[in-house]
């Protein structure tokens, strides 16, 4: 028996695929294509800022554009003021030519090069440094006015991590700042950490606290604190999730594929998205004394924060069409018209779990049977698959159906795209609803 990973139930989703609209989107660009609801990033948002008012703390959201290249996201963040999380030139070039203020920018990312920190410097951008060889790169850029910077520290509790200044390079970055008088803005401390540990993260931001108050006796600025991203998205129920992590093995996946729970991204989380960020806030660091939230009141200080792929639940889905389907000892090969490039996860050893759903272009027969059958590209490698598992379609899919795979808008859409056999790159197609009723309309992301 297929062990089915519906995502969540999506109301607005179901009704633009029972429009048609899709079957004529995929008649008309000649391929597949990944639509985005920027509605939905504007719910994201602004259920973060919900969180940090709910517990009355000044706090600023950057997207962290690394997560979707669309434009129509930059384009939200513009409107809504809120902040990009920025890592190279291209990605400033974008922010500030769709209307992001300079310094509504935060740029992270390490070993950034000279051209990246100028132009930082020069729209007022905040830029998170990882390394006292950058931060002596930073002090001597001159430039009309002085550069703002956070410093980055190493996670004590991931200590393998490649990211931060050690506490000897920190202390000596701060008083470095400290040194340079009025020709840098030292504002502050910030953090990578890897997973979705909310109390790892309160833990941390208590330490950044500390260390403002520290670094104001040097007379540095020292207000603010950035926590990263790492909000987690729940993107399948908790019983389906349980039961898969249970039960899988290499009898699901094609050619006997193995995978463990650790290959596999938590796609159920009981905390995720902007309630991760208020059970991070409400935690007290290391589990003692008032909760985070009340020490960066009392501190005067300022959370940032960069999520990605949580501000992008929801926000997109990405459309293949069946070209072929072929029986295979027991199960099928359905092919699409894609690649497995269009699906990160697969191209980390991985896989991309939730359900794609099939949209027959026909109707189907009353006496249909469930057909197992894991999704191929198409594409000449062997290990070109979209969805190893065998998943269970309500009917064995045809050439012309669709298979829709749910909530791709954050990592998977184009982490890691080629034109590999001369393909095109599937566009992005922005769907707006105009209200609930009006058939959706749609546009092509520049």
């Amino acid at each position: 028996m297929a062990l089915s990973l519906p995502a969540h139930p999506d109301p607005l989703a179901t009704r633009l695929h029972t429009s048609g609209l899709l079957h004529e989107l995929t008649y008309g660009l000649g391929g597949p294509f990944h639509y985005l609801l920027p509605e939905r990033f504007d719910t994201n948002l602004a259920a973060f800022r919900s969180a940090l008012a709910g517990a009355r703390v000044e706090g600023r959201v950057y997207y962290a554009k690394k997560a979707n290249k669309a434009g129509v996201f930059i384009d939200r963040c513009a409107t809504a003021g809120a902040g990009v999380d920025v890592a190279s030139l291209g990605e400033v070039r974008e922010a500030l030519g769709r209307g992001v203020r300079g310094e509504d920018l935060v740029v992270t990312g390490p070993a950034k090069a000279d051209a990246l920190l100028r132009v930082a410097a020069q729209q007022g951008a905040l830029v998170a440094v990882d390394a006292l060889d950058e931060l002596n790169r930073v002090l001597t850029l001159g430039g009309p006015r002085p550069p703002r910077v956070l410093l980055r520290v190493h996670p004590p509790a991931q200590p393998n991590s490649r990211f931060g200044l050690s506490p000897v390079d920190l202390d000596e970055a701060m008083h470095d700042c400290a040194e340079a008088g009025d020709h840098v803005r030292m504002e502050g401390f910030s953090f990578h950490l890897s997973g979705y540990d909310t109390q790892q993260r309160t833990d941390l931001a208590g330490d950044l606290v500390e260390l403002c108050l520290k670094a104001r006796v040097l007379g540095l600025q020292a207000d603010r604190i950035s926590i990263g991203g790492g909000f987690a998205v729940d993107y399948v129920p908790a019983d389906a999730w349980k039961t898969f992590l249970e039960r899988h093995q290499p009898g699901d996946y094609h050619a006997g594929k193995t995978f463990t729970a650790a290959d596999f991204y938590p796609y159920h989380s009981p905390v995720a998205g902007a309630d991760a960020l208020a059970a991070v806030l409400a935690a007290s660091p290391y589990g003692a004394g008032p909760a985070l939230s009340e020490r960066l009141r009392e501190a005067g200080v300022m959370l940032l924060l960069e999520p990605g792929r949580a501000l992008l639940d929801e926000a997109g889905a990405s459309v293949f069409t069946v070209q072929g389907v072929k029986d295979r000892d027991g199960y099928g090969i359905v092919t699409v018209d894609g690649t497995s490039l269009s699906l990160s996860e697969q191209w980390f050893n991985s896989e991309y779990l939730p359900d794609p759903q099939l949209l027959s272009a026909r109707p189907l027969p009353a006496d249909h049977a469930s057909y197992r059958a894991c999704v191929a590209g198409a594409s000449c490698l062997d290990s070109d698959l979209l969805t190893w598992r065998k998943i269970a379609f309500p009917a064995q899919p045809a050439i012309g159906d669709l298979l829709v795979y749910p909530n791709t808008a954050g990592y998977q859409m184009d982490s890691n795209e080629s034109s590999f056999h001369e393909l095109p790159l599937p566009p992005k197609v922005v769907i707006d609803h105009p209200d609930d009723t009006g058939r959706p309309r749609w546009r092509l992301d520049r």
